[in-house]
């Protein structure tokens, strides 16, 4: 019988992604807007802490299994940032492009060599709204950051996300290959792992 989970995000990217990850997997996952949850306040300080704010939410309006996921890009050259603000850095109501446009902006004349950047993810798994022992799995994904878009695949910042490894950026990637390389199917895959693990123990 296939495990049903509801994931803590509004993000429409995020759940299609996830989804494709986890198909071949017996877990059923619903996005939280399935449920009408409300978004959480993201009041944490670290990835960590937000997805853990996020899957306590989800848990506590559906009675369900939740899993978070909490990531952002890290630009070294902005010492790190925009990090856990990255789905903000161009204001609370801010779009991919606005976000897009404000990292270009910082970088303005910056030379390759030191714009370099990583993208993160955390993603937390909780059995139920009081799990005092959160199950935290991370990926993280080297690169560099562009000095102007180029692809139409993914969202966010893969457009200005040259991947180490490959010569194109993260939306020129067919989906297949993000998803298996990728932060965020890095942590998918130690979180499907570890759910088999405890289906069958």
């Amino acid at each position: 019988m296939a495990m049903e989970i509801v994931l803590a995000t509004g993000n429409k990217g995020k759940v299609k992604e996830i989804q494709q990850v986890l198909s071949n997997a017996e877990i059923v996952v619903r996005p939280q807007s399935d449920f009408d949850v409300p978004e959480a306040e993201e009041t944490g300080l670290s990835f960590i802490e937000n997805a853990i704010i996020k899957a306590r939410n989800a848990c506590k309006h559906t009675g369900l299994p939740a899993i978070a996921d909490d990531s952002g890009i890290e630009v070294d050259f902005l010492n790190g940032q925009p990090g856990i603000y990255s789905s903000r850095y161009a204001g609370v109501e801010a779009e991919s492009a606005d976000n897009n446009a404000k990292l270009l902006q910082a970088l303005k004349g910056v030379e390759a060599t030191q714009r370099s950047a990583r993208f993160q993810c955390v993603i937390v798994y909780l059995k139920h709204e009081f799990d005092p022992t959160p199950q935290i799995f991370q990926g993280t994904w080297e690169g560099a950051i562009a000095e102007s878009k180029s692809g139409k695949q993914g969202f966010g910042y893969d457009p200005l996300f040259i991947v180490s490894d490959h010569d194109c950026t993260a939306a020129e990637l067919e989906p297949d290959t993000k998803n298996r390389i990728s932060h965020r199917g890095q942590a998918l895959l130690k979180l499907m792992n570890s759910l088999e693990i405890n289906q069958t123990s």
